[in-house]
């Protein structure tokens, strides 16, 4: 009825699927207005067009089972796994429970899922309908909202049908293209009302249905029917405060609560059991001594149909007459179910059955829960395991263990991402009792919440005390904390109640002996504490002894308890060290590695580094393409947007209303927090806009503030900018003190890097025959790296100098020199600077030829890239996390947009 905008959308939807466009639409609104109806509308659309059409259904008591939604949209197409890559299959088999193995990264069986569906749609068009979605298990929200927002040119449309989010829901869709059903107009709903109500009915007694129904169709059904033929005739209850699907709900009350009693009991257990398997319903009235003829009534009354499933008329019947039953009749009826459940084939919904039937504490029933949550956090389900382990710990009379139980559901819910959950859970455990360790545990669980909910301050301190508490009982653990700690403080900052960078270090002085070998977490731990406390040349050798076995230990990425950042820090040490080359190895393993594992959750961090590492080699291009990749990838996710790749590469590309934009964004994200190491690495972006446009004093503000930083990686990259903005803005004395810190960082680091820049720098500061052994020293040492951008920069300023000091003719050597590599690199700020003082000495500079690859997207470039080692559309879909079709349909448009037709021809063009 009405609907035809609706109607026009989701037809839309098909046609350009059909056309190797995917999409996907989520469909909103309260109970009853329409969203099955429409979601039934596209089904048989799409089955009129050839196309294969999948559904998937969501049940509110099905929410802690992992992957059951998923399950049932991939269950029948499975018979494409073996055309995905191995660790695609692996995930999905050990998410559908089908093979054992590690837990798989949900974004990874996401992959998987998009893969199966990209497999099928090769076949013919497919259509998968998801209704009910705000009652999906976590897991499979997760995996198919990433599978919505990665869609392309698979043929595949989706359609989420959900009820509006209520102001506590974490909603996986938002953000997905959505289409809002409102009520219908009061046309439609007098001719919807006059067609499906047989009792005449009074004008005024359909004004008020009309009204109190709110163009709600279910409401408009069945209103009447939970009216007498005398109300209808001459009267109907008033509206009230009520909602409209809260009262539709209370007339499927009414109707289910005038059937007969045993009727109600079996209904009572089909609203129970989500699974829909009549079998099992019957199993379980047999056990109640219900006999199957009492289904008989609940038929005739339209609430439910017993066939090959069991279908109720719509969700709220479900709802309603489970909301309807006392305590006492739910507890029979799980209980039943619980009994009709066969603990082979599966154990986890009968010990949730068992669970739900109980009124008191049972520690049988909570050991076979917590034996449930080890086989769903196998299969990667950690939301699953989490409410398994928190009802156990409701069900455990023993406190002790109580306690215990509560702990690990509050680590296992951290791990899933609800972290406030986590913290309710925190509070139980702490009641106690707890053994030290336990306590140590807590301690470290809270602040590691803390520190991911709201980075507050104080996260750093309570790390401490978390690890000291934990050093006589568990040294690994504690070790591990402390780096925690120093990665907290250096992330953080050390302003407010937070401790410094320098106070933690001195703590971890104390940390005790590693318990065999020292390893790479020990390592780095006492290197970074050597640095901190003794200064930072003594600790350069133990940090390059850690960084070296970060680069001889293939593995190195995960820590041992599960925590993925080791290696990221490993590698933002290394440019604390100045040291390029084993800042480019581990930055690429890191991403290497997360890629092979599918850890989308780690992965964009990752490429953030790789991004910064590979622009100050000069590959700004190929920089913007990680960039891209890893905002997609946080898009896709729902993770928590990473600037700092971005930032920087408009700093260095000269784009002034980018940069700044950026740049407020994140010192606001931070909270205030002066010194914490996103907010200096924004101002070290900062410094290096304003050096790019000549605007020397406010790049010696911001740069200033960057070399402060206790984060060496940040503070490194800092100085040069500082003293390049003290001299042009006359103050000699702060560009020499800068330079002699740099000094004293490049004489301890010993890279060419590191001297290269302490030349160039001291070349600044200098002059006559003094200043061009520096600036020459500087080119020399520069080239013998690869950070391109500041080999670059020198002989940009070594130019500049020179025609300063009237040598017009060697200093359109080197600035003919400087444009042409910060042209081709993309450095635009600094291009323009050199072009300038190229005009002043009476030279014209040449202008950068057009190539045909400037017309490609970041994305298109990447692939292009990738293409061009002859990689295959599957192995780079593989890798970028896309379907083979979306490779081939952007490779379509890369030969297009570059004159070419082939994949040899790609090989042969010059990719910036």
């Amino acid at each position: 009825m009405g609907r035809h905008a609706e109607r026009a959308a989701a037809d839309q939807l098909l046609a350009s699927a059909r056309a190797g466009r995917s999409g996907a639409l989520v469909v909103r609104g309260e109970a009853g207005i329409g969203k099955t109806a429409l979601l039934e509308h596209v089904r048989r659309t799409a089955l009129s067009s050839d196309f294969r059409v999948r559904r998937s259904v969501g049940v509110e008591s099905e929410t802690q089972f992992a992957f059951s939604g998923l399950h049932q949209l991939c269950a029948p197409l499975l018979d494409h796994l073996d055309a995905l890559p191995a660790p695609q299959q692996a995930a999905l088999g050990v998410a559908f429970g089908l093979r054992g193995g590690p837990a798989p990264d949900r974004f990874l069986v996401g992959l998987a899922a998009l893969n199966v569906l990209a497999e099928v749609a090769e076949e013919a068009p497919l259509l998968c309908l998801v209704d009910d979605g705000q009652w999906l298990d976590q897991a499979s929200a997760q995996v198919l909202a990433f599978v919505a927002r990665r869609v392309a040119a698979e043929r595949v449309a989706l359609v989420f049908a959900l009820r509006d989010p209520t102001g506590s829901d974490v909603d996986p869709f938002a953000g997905l293209p959505e289409l809002r059903l409102d009520g219908l107009t009061e046309a439609d709903a007098r001719t919807l009302l006059a067609a499906e109500v047989p009792t005449p009915l009074d004008d005024d007694v359909c004004d008020r249905i009309v009204a109190e129904a709110r163009g709600n169709p279910l409401a408009l059904l069945e209103l009447p029917r939970g009216a007498q033929p005398s109300q209808l005739a001459g009267g109907f209850e008033l509206p009230d405060v009520l909602s409209v699907p809260r009262r539709i709900e209370d007339v499927y009350q009414r109707r289910s609560g005038s059937l007969p009693v045993e009727t109600q009991l079996l209904l009572l257990v089909a609203a129970a059991e989500p699974t829909g398997d009549p079998a099992l319903l019957w199993r379980a009235a047999d056990h109640l001594g219900v006999d199957r003829e009492t289904a008989a009534p609940a038929e005739a009354a339209g609430l439910v149909e017993i066939g090959t499933r069991v279908r109720f008329r719509h969700p709220l019947v479900r709802s309603a007459v489970y909301r309807a039953a006392t305590p006492p009749d739910r507890r029979r009826a799980h209980g039943a179910l619980a009994a009709a459940t066969d603990p082979q084939v599966d154990p986890d919904r009968r010990a949730w059955h068992r669970a739900q039937a109980l009124s008191g504490t049972d520690e049988e029933v909570a050991a076979e829960l917590e034996l449930s949550a080890d086989r769903a956090r196998a299969r990667g389900g950690s939301a699953a395991a989490g409410a398994f382990l928190q009802r156990a710990a409701e069900l455990t009379p023993e406190p002790a263990r109580r306690a215990g139980r509560a702990l690990e559901a509050a680590q296992v819910k951290h791990q899933a991402g609800a972290s406030e959950a986590a913290l309710e859970l925190l509070t139980v455990a702490a009641a106690g009792p707890l053994d030290a360790r336990q306590r140590a545990r807590l301690q470290l669980l809270r602040a590691r919440v803390d520190f991911q909910l709201t980075r507050a301050d104080g996260v750093s301190g309570m790390l401490l005390d978390a690890a000291a508490a934990l050093a006589p009982l568990d040294a690994a653990l504690a070790r591990e904390t402390y780096l925690h700690a120093l990665d907290a403080a250096l992330v953080i900052g050390g302003s407010g109640r937070s401790r410094s960078v320098l106070d933690v270090a001195t703590a971890a002085r104390a940390a005790p002996a590693p318990p065999g070998p020292a390893g790479t977490v020990d390592l780095l731990l006492d290197g970074l504490v050597a640095t901190y406390t003794r200064g930072y040349g003594s600790g350069v050798p133990g940090l390059r002894r850690a960084l070296e076995a970060f680069r001889s230990q293939e593995t190195a990425g995960p820590g041992r308890y599960g925590d993925d950042s080791w290696l990221w820090l490993a590698s933002r040490t290394a440019v604390g060290l100045y040291d390029d080359e084993l800042a480019l190895v581990l930055v690429d393993r890191h991403v290497r590695l997360t890629r092979e594992a599918g850890a989308l959750s780690a992965l964009p961090a990752a490429l953030t580094a790789l991004s910064v590492t590979l622009l100050l080699a000069g590959e700004l291009t190929h920089a913007a393409e990680l960039a891209a990749e890893s905002t997609a990838i946080t898009r896709v996710t729902g993770a928590r947007p990473l600037r700092n790749a971005q930032l920087v590469l408009a700093a260095w590309c000269g784009r002034g209303a980018e940069t700044r934009q950026l740049h407020a964004s994140t010192v606001q994200a931070a909270g205030g927090s002066a010194d914490g190491a996103e907010v200096t690495i924004a101002q070290y972006a900062l410094a290096v806009l304003h050096n790019g446009l000549g605007d020397h004093p406010a790049a010696e503000e911001a740069a200033a503030l960057a070399s402060a930083s206790s984060e060496l990686a940040n503070s490194n990259l800092a100085l040069p900018e500082l003293v390049e903005a003290a001299v042009r803005s006359g103050r000699p004395e702060r560009a020499a003190a800068a330079v002699e810190q740099l000094g004293t960082r490049a004489r301890a680091s010993g890279t060419p890097w590191a001297l290269g820049l302490e030349a160039r720098s001291r070349a600044m500061i200098s002059a006559g025959p003094v200043a061009e052994e520096h600036y020459r020293e500087a080119i020399e040492q520069l080239r013998g790296c690869r950070i391109a951008t500041h080999l670059a920069r020198t002989h940009l300023v070594y130019g500049e100098w020179l025609r300063r000091e009237g040598r017009r003719q060697d200093a359109r050597d080197q600035l003919r020199t400087a444009h042409a590599m910060l042209s081709e690199m993309g450095a635009e700020a600094f291009a323009a600077r050199a072009a300038r003082e190229l005009r002043a000495t009476g030279e014209h500079p040449r202008t950068r030829t057009a190539r045909p690859t400037d017309a490609l997207t970041a994305q298109e470039l990447h692939i292009a890239r990738l293409v061009a080692t002859g990689a295959t559309s599957r192995e780079v879909g593989a890798q970028l996390f896309l379907s083979p079709r979306t490779i081939e349909a952007h490779l379509r448009n890369i030969f297009r947009k570059a004159g070419i037709t082939s994949r040899r021809q790609l090989r042969e063009l010059q990719l910036p």
